[in-house]
């Protein structure tokens, strides 16, 4: 099975730090990059498309972060859609939060495969892989 790349975009670096050994015990992983809000990863997913190189197969989507949040950036994926359509990049957004209308925004878009609730598991990490 090819190894997979995997972005985590979460504000928490004691979350990011945790999910990275996670994500070495898996094996599934080949290339881990890590973003403190979504404003970063917006900018280095326009650098990928620019540059032609590897876009990620996961995205792992905080909900509340600084300066880009994780609503704020599912609405730059959608104005990059067209370039990013053939790479069907997985996105899940993960939060310790419990608020239901956060769930049923996740549920209404066709764009985000699941919410997984914080912390994730090793359970959780094999089943998006795969």
């Amino acid at each position: 099975m090819k190894k997979k790349s995997i972005w985590i975009i979460d504000d928490d670096s004691i979350y990011k730090f945790v999910i990275q050994k996670l994500i070495a015990k898996t094996d599934l992983f080949e290339n881990v990059k890590t973003f403190s809000n979504g404003e970063e990863a917006s900018i280095a997913l326009k650098n990928e498309l620019n540059l032609m190189t590897q876009l990620p197969d996961i995205i792992l989507l905080d909900i509340e972060m600084p300066l880009m949040d994780g609503w704020e950036f599912m609405s730059e994926i959608d104005t990059l859609k067209p370039k990013i359509e053939e790479k069907n990049i997985k996105i899940f957004m993960s939060s310790s939060s419990i608020a239901h209308e956060d769930k049923i925004k996740v549920d209404n878009n066709p764009d985000i495969k699941g919410y997984l609730t914080k912390p994730i598991s090793l359970e959780d990490l094999l089943k998006i892989a795969l």
